[in-house]
This record gives C-alpha cells, sequence and structure tokens, in this order.
C-alpha cells in the first residue's frame, strides 16, 4: 500500500469519492497504453464484478480533475482512499494480472485498508514478528480504522496470506486464533464481507448477494411467501472452481406477456453484459438445469408493482464441464478451446428450443485424437433417436437441422493426447420441409426435397 500522511481513508469523508445524484459513486480511472487487450479485458471483468455487488461504478476517465492512474510500475501498489488528482495505482503486467490481486489494490484506492491492520486484529491473529525483517514491519502495522460494525474477516481479498514477507522459510509471519489454520490471503475475488463494507461505507442503496461457496442455495425475498413489489435484486454464484450448475427446486412468479412485469434472468458470467443463459422468464413450472461455461453466473430478478407470486428456490453446484442452452442462438466449445482441453473429460451439452422450433446446429472448428473407432476422444451427437458419431480426428462434423426442439451431446477425452477440440453454435428457427414429385417420361418419378428455415426472431 503506498503511504500519504495524515490519513484514515475508511473514517476520513474526504478521502472517499462521491457519490452521484442517482446513488452511484463514479471512480474514473485511465490505463496506461502498454497494457495488452488481454490486460484490459481482465481490468473490466475485475472492475465489473464491483458494479454488479455495490454502488461503485468504475468508469473511464473525461475531463475529471481526481481519477485512478492505473500503470505497468512498482508492483502491486495503491494509495488508501480519494488523494486528489490523477492518484496512482501500481498493476505490474509481470505479477499483478490476477483479478483479486487487481481488486485488492481497488479496494485501496475505495479506502479500505489490509484487514490484517484492523484495529481488532489481535483478537483474531497473532503477528510473528520474530520472522520479518525490519524493513518489513510497517506492513503489519495496526491501523485506528473504522470496522464499520462487521466481523473480522479472514476470506477477505484484503488480507494477507500466513507468510507474507516471512524472512524464514517454512515460517509464518501470521497465525491466526483460535485455530492457527484458518484459511487467509485468498485472491479469487472480493468476499461476502469485502461487498457488506463496500456498500456500508458508501450507503449503498443495492439488493445484491455474493455466493461464493462450493455449493449452496438462493431464494427471492421473503420465500416461501410472496416476494415483494418493485424488487430488484441480483445473486452472483462464484465457485471456488469448474462450471456453475443451477438447479431450480420452485419457480412462481407474476405470469405476464412477454415477462414485461416480473422475470427472472441468468447470465453466463458476473455481469448483465455477459451472454444470456435464460432471457426472461415468469409463471410456473420449473425451469430446466442450468450449466455455465465458467465458475461464475448472475442471477436477475425484478418485480413491479403489482400481483406477485410465491417466488423462487434454486441449489447451485459445480460441474467439470458442459452446458445447459436455452437462448435463440450461441457459440460454445470444449473447454479450453482453442488450446487443448483437458485430460477424462465427460462433458454434456443439451440445447432446448421452445416447442414447434427446431435447431439449426453448426460445428465450425473440430480436432482430437485420431484413433480407429474414436475409441479415446470424440464427440457424440443424440437428434431425437438418431445417433450422430462418434467423430473424431479432423472430421468435418456436417451441418444439419435438428428433427425436434432439442439436442443432445458428449464430448469425451481419454487420461493422454489432447488437442484443441471443437468450436460449434447453433440457432433456433422454424424450419419446414417442401417436396416435389413429378414423372419425366417413362423412366419414373423424381422426387426433390427442400429445407427452408424461419430464424426465431423473424417478424413473421
Amino acid at each position: 500500500m503506498l503511504k500519504t500522511t495524515g490519513r484514515s481513508a475508511t473514517s476520513c469523508t474526504q478521502c472517499l469519492w462521491p457519490k452521484s445524484a442517482n446513488g452511484t459513486v463514479n471512480v474514473p480511472y485511465s490505463f496506461a497504453s502498454n497494457y495488452s487487450s488481454g490486460n484490459l479485458k481482465l481490468f473490466k471483468t475485475s472492475m465489473e464484478e464491483f458494479e454488479t455487488l455495490t454502488c461503485v461504478r468504475f468508469v473511464p476517465r473525461d475531463t475529471e480533475k481526481d481519477y485512478l492512474n492505473i500503470m505497468s510500475s512498482q508492483g502491486c501498489a495503491s494509495y488508501l482512499g480519494r488523494i486528489g488528482g490523477g492518484q496512482m495505482v501500481a498493476l505490474d503486467m509481470g505479477g499483478c494480472m490476477h483479478r483479486g490481486i487487481i481488486q485488492h489494490e481497488l479496494n485501496h484506492a475505495l479506502g479500505f485498508y489490509h484487514e490484517h491492520s484492523r484495529s481488532d486484529r489481535d483478537n483474531y491473529l497473532t503477528i510473528m514478528y520474530q520472522y520479518i525483517s525490519p524493513g518489513q514491519v510497517k506492513n503489519f502495522d495496526k491501523q485506528n480504522t473504522n470496522n464499520l460494525g462487521l466481523e473480522y474477516d479472514y476470506a477477505s481479498v484484503m488480507h494477507y496470506n500466513s507468510f507474507a514477507f516471512s524472512n524464514t522459510s517454512g515460517q509464518p509471519t501470521i497465525v491466526t486464533i483460535p485455530a492457527p489454520n484458518i484459511p487467509i490471503g485468498q485472491r479469487d475475488g472480493l468476499s461476502v464481507l469485502d461487498v457488506s463494507k463496500i456498500n456500508r461505507l458508501y450507503q449503498c442503496n443495492v439488493c445484491a448477494y455474493l455466493l461464493n461457496e462450493k455449493n449452496g442455495s438462493l431464494t427471492s425475498a421473503n420465500y416461501p411467501s410472496a416476494y415483494p413489489n418493485n424488487a430488484s435484486c441480483v445473486w452472483l454464484i462464484r465457485t471456488p472452481s469448474n462450471q456453475v450448475t443451477l438447479n431450480f427446486a420452485a419457480f412462481d412468479v407474476q405470469s405476464s406477456p412477454n415477462c414485461i412485469s416480473d422475470y427472472i434472468r441468468i447470465y453466463d458470467g458476473p455481469t448483465k453484459k455477459d451472454p444470456l443463459l435464460l432471457d426472461r422468464t415468469c409463471g410456473t413450472g420449473l425451469i430446466p438445469p442450468i450449466i455455465a461455461s465458467t465458475n461464475q453466473l448472475l442471477v436477475e430478478f425484478s418485480s413491479d408493482s403489482s400481483v406477485t407470486g410465491v417466488g423462487f428456490k434454486a441449489t447451485y453446484s459445480s460441474v467439470q464441464c458442459g452446458g445447459a442452452f436455452y437462448t435463440p442462438e450461441r457459440n460454445f466449445t470444449s473447454p479450453g478451446y482453442p488450446n487443448s482441453y483437458g485430460p477424462n473429460m465427460n462433458c454434456i451439452y443439451t440445447i432446448t428450443a421452445p416447442v414447434g422450433k427446431k435447431i439449426s446446429f453448426m460445428v465450425t472448428d473440430f480436432q482430437t485424437e485420431d484413433v480407429k473407432f474414436c475409441m479415446y476422444d470424440y464427440l457424440e451427437i443424440l437428434d431425437g433417436s438418431t445417433w450422430k458419431g462418434p467423430f473424431c480426428g479432423n472430421y468435418e462434423i456436417p451441418s444439419f437441422t435438428s428433427q425436434g426442439n432439442s439436442l443432445w451431446l458428449r464430448f469425451v477425452s481419454d487420461r493422454s493426447v489432447q488437442f484443441r477440440g471443437f468450436q460449434a453454435s447453433y440457432k433456433f428457427g422454424e424450419y419446414y420441409s417442401l417436396v416435389f414429385t413429378y414423372s419425366k417420361g417413362f423412366t419414373g418419378l423424381y422426387t426433390y426435397r427442400w429445407t427452408i428455415g424461419v430464424p426465431s426472431h423473424a417478424a413473421d
């Protein structure tokens, strides 16, 4: 953390970023020109998690006087709170390109000390000064912090790990109390209490929940009683690894034409800018299982000012790979594409169109281990009662239109030899077959068949 004099940002109102008239806290930023496009994408996804869960909005600088000047120098460091002008946030391309590290430094800029520097930390930690070099002791100074009435957070993205700045191999500098083996120092992303602290410090009026365990559950407000009017809430699910799968146990949301009143939406990622896994959905009955493409999934729920239902109850967990798709069109790939897929994969993909529609399916790239009978790595497809495949090697899989409104795919790999896998796309539509039969002299009947497709989003 970069030092300023005479400041304690969490108890210093002038050190906070101002709130706008609409209730958001806009924090302007600029990036150094030497960051790659991949770096910039990581920055923006890290910033967007704040936008999803809090009232903080990191926005590109226009002419603002006070802003974050993000540059690749001096390791990973930030000043505490708003100090005025173009304040440096150091995020080196060589060692700081991780979501949790970026969010750690941005949290400093919002006004947060390290968690292990809290005024009450001695109730939760023992600092082992004998293993800290004199020049690094300042990193463990206890501060007179405003703890916002929230408990100590071992899981905070602002916490050091047990061996931070240790000068003796194998000896920790931080030992947790009461048990010495409580995990600390994660850099996966904001913790539940990190989010609560931001919202309390900046008095954010948001309905947002972070669910970051391996598995868990979520419900609409008041469930199983009726949910409130004028609700607008999100649940960000971020499992430690693999892909999120979401299963609904109950669903009862006011029905309306095109679900314009009350609805649920599900996004394939941590923000509303990510692709939809499930568009506006309402009514009653269970929603089929949803599988995200990563370890993050966002659930959005909205209700209007009249008529409510019981709401919903769902559970989440993680799966190694696969997907369940219900949106009108989408691209999807094998795990890791265009890099190699992993060993011992067994990935199930289901594509389900509305009743009465069919699926136009295309594989745009395909490469797996090539062996006789496709015994090791392969893709197979079930279209109604018809099996297609297994496919392997560099086989060019023909495009086709489904027999019904669903497709089932399985991608399998064994323990050795991996290639880049596949890239595929689909689109829902209404498809009609036209058959013409005519006679030609005495040589018999000739039959020709054309399939005409109408996209699902066609106007008429």
